[in-house]
């Protein structure tokens, strides 16, 4: 059973603002229980781009769940961000690291599993990829994967200014939906138009 007091150690590490690292965590929204709780297994983190590399700029949300057997088993984790990178699914988000699988060590933290993705962003493995349409352009191609990339990152993790939101708002009211309902789906589709669109015609 995944230890309660050593969850909430590491949470209550992660969730300060850490300017340093470049990565954070909090408890997902939809999660009912309490750092207090052993139930409580829900997060989601933050990943900021690594400097001098294609994805630097963006914000990277990742989706944590924390297995039971924690931590001798690893959290498993996903993008929910859409990323343009060898050893993330372009569609699902699932990542292929190491550390996530056989070579995961009760002594490595939540912290350190998403410091390893930030690294992983500095540093792909293209030749063992999650998504081999990339690791092929990465590897065949690297003047368009790194625009591809940088493309991804402006349309999908480049934080939302309260101008750019408002004018999202406008743009979904005006195919009929009402406001509170737009801000909803904006909201949780993490400012991404399409998906929000998507959500409220229940596609």
């Amino acid at each position: 059973m995944a230890s309660a007091g050593r969850v909430k150690k590491e949470i209550l590490t992660i969730c300060k603002p850490d300017n340093t690292s470049g990565v954070i965590a909090q408890v997902a929204p939809d999660d009912k229980h309490v750092p207090s709780k052993p139930g409580w297994r829900h997060l989601t983190g933050s990943i900021t781009g690594p400097e001098g590399t294609c994805y630097e700029g963006g914000v990277f949300d990742v989706d944590i769940l924390i297995p039971k057997e924690y931590p001798f088993e690893p959290p498993k984790m996903r993008f929910i961000t859409k990323i343009w990178h060898p050893n993330v699914s372009s569609q699902t988000g699932a990542i292929c690291l190491d550390i996530l699988k056989d070579q995961w060590s009760p002594a490595l933290t939540i912290k350190t599993a998403l410091l390893s993705l930030q690294a992983l962003l500095c540093s792909p493995e293209p030749k063992d990829p999650q998504d081999a349409q990339v690791a092929g352009m990465y590897l065949d191609n690297p003047a368009e994967f790194n625009r591809t990339a940088k493309s991804w990152v402006k349309t999908h993790a480049t934080p939302k200014s309260a101008s750019s939101k408002e004018d999202a708002i406008g743009r979904v009211c005006e195919m009929g939906f009402d406001r509170g309902s737009a801000i909803k789906a904006l909201e949780k589709s993490k400012w991404d138009e399409s998906a929000a669109v998507n959500a409220l015609l229940g596609m």
